[in-house]
C-alpha cells in the first residue's frame, strides 16, 4: 500500500494556503502603502529657529516669546501668554499637529485655538487646575461645563502629541494615541472665550503657566 499520495496531498495544500496568505499580505499593504500615498502632504508652521509666521498677541500681562532647543517658549504671564499664526488656515476638512510641554505651573500649557466653519474654537489642555481637556466653547459652553469634558494626569517636563481633525461631520482630538474629543458638528454651535479672541483664526496659548511648543504641522483633508 502507497501511504505517500495522503501526504503529498496535504503538502500541496499547505503550500497553496501559504501562498494565498503571502499574496494576501503583500496585496494589503500594497493597499495601505497607496492609501498613505493618497493623504495629502503636512505643512510646517514652525522652522525651529525662528519666529517666522508668528506673533505674540499682547493679551496685556504676558510673558515673554522666544525659540529655544528647537520649540517656541511661552513664559509664565500674569495671565495668558501666547503665539497666533499669520497665514491663512482652512476652515473645514484638515488636520493639526503638535507637541506640547508643561515647563512650570500649574494650568493649561498648550491650549489651541482654530477655525470651524465660519466660527472658532478652542482645545483646552491642561485647564483648570492642571488636569482638565475639552473644547471652548460648545453651545456656548466651555470645557468646564460641556460634553466633551473629561481630565488628563499631565507630568511636568513631558512632551504630548496633539492632534486636532476638523471636518464637516465632527471635531476629533487626540493626545498620544488617545481620543479625548470627538463632538458632531450638526446642531451645535462653537465659540470661543473672549481671553483667547486674539489667537484667532489659529493660536497656542497658556495661562499663568510657563509652556513650550514644536513640530507644529497641518494638513488638509480630502472631502
Amino acid at each position: 500500500m502507497n501511504y505517500s499520495r495522503p501526504w503529498m496531498f496535504c503538502g500541496l495544500s499547505l503550500m497553496i494556503v501559504g501562498a494565498a496568505m503571502l499574496w494576501q499580505n503583500r496585496h494589503s499593504t500594497a493597499e495601505q502603502t497607496e492609501k498613505q500615498q493618497q493623504q495629502p502632504a503636512w505643512k510646517e508652521l514652525f522652522d525651529g529657529k525662528t519666529l517666522e509666521g508668528w506673533k505674540a498677541p499682547r493679551f496685556g500681562g504676558e510673558g515673554k516669546v522666544y525659540v529655544k532647543d528647537g520649540a517656541i517658549v511661552m513664559d509664565t504671564g500674569a495671565m495668558m501668554t501666547g503665539i497666533a499664526w499669520t497665514g491663512k488656515p482652512p476652515k473645514n476638512n484638515y488636520e493639526l499637529a503638535l507637541e506640547g510641554i508643561r515647563l512650570e505651573g500649574s494650568d493649561f500649557f498648550c491650549t489651541t485655538t482654530f477655525p470651524v466653519g465660519e466660527e472658532h474654537c478652542s482645545l483646552v489642555v491642561g485647564g483648570w487646575g492642571g488636569l482638565l481637556v475639552g473644547l471652548s466653547n460648545v453651545d456656548r459652553r466651555d470645557a468646564s461645563e460641556n460634553q466633551t469634558t473629561s481630565t488628563y494626569d499631565f507630568e511636568e517636563n513631558k512632551w504630548y502629541r496633539i492632534r486636532i481633525r476638523v471636518t464637516d461631520k465632527a471635531i476629533e482630538a487626540w493626545i498620544g494615541d488617545k481620543q479625548v474629543v470627538d463632538q458632531p458638528r450638526k446642531e451645535h454651535t462653537f465659540g470661543i472665550r473672549d481671553e483667547v479672541d486674539l489667537c484667532r483664526p489659529l493660536g497656542i496659548c497658556t495661562w499663568i503657566t510657563k509652556g513650550a511648543v514644536r513640530n507644529i504641522r497641518l494638513r488638509e483633508l480630502k472631502k
